[in-house]
């Protein structure tokens, strides 16, 4: 059974920092696309950053650049996504994605997997 895990979330003040993991188990994820995706209330799930299987190719949605970097371990499995200067409109419940069976890399109907979600909230 594949499971995607993920961690890491909390409350943390603004221009703090925090770091998602998102541990895959069942099967390996090494030649696949992974990503990262987030809802806020009352908000569709919108794409946050994507890394391809050689980590070479990173896009990321504008309102993150800069300050979020997606990066992979192939050997751990593991998908990490490292936020700093967080804002307060970065508060939601982010999302690990896994195994892009499409070409769109930023929409969330086109991955296989999901995991459970881990809740992000950025005070002021």
């Amino acid at each position: 059974q594949v499971q995607l895990v993920e961690s890491g979330g909390g409350l943390v003040q603004a221009g703090g920092s925090l770091r998602l993991s998102c541990a895959a188990s069942g099967r390996t994820f090494s030649g696949s696309v992974m990503a990262w995706f987030r809802q806020a209330p009352g908000k569709e799930r919108e794409f946050v950053a994507a890394i391809s299987w050689s980590g070479v190719s990173t896009p990321y949605t504008d309102s993150v650049k800069g300050r979020f970097t997606i990066s992979r371990d192939n050997a751990k499995n593991t998908v990490y996504l490292q936020m700093n200067s967080l804002k307060p409109e970065d508060t939601a419940v982010y999302y690990c994605a896994a195994d892009l069976v499409g070409n769109n890399y930023a929409s969330s109907s086109q991955y296989a997997y999901w995991g459970q979600g881990t809740q992000v909230t950025v005070s002021s």
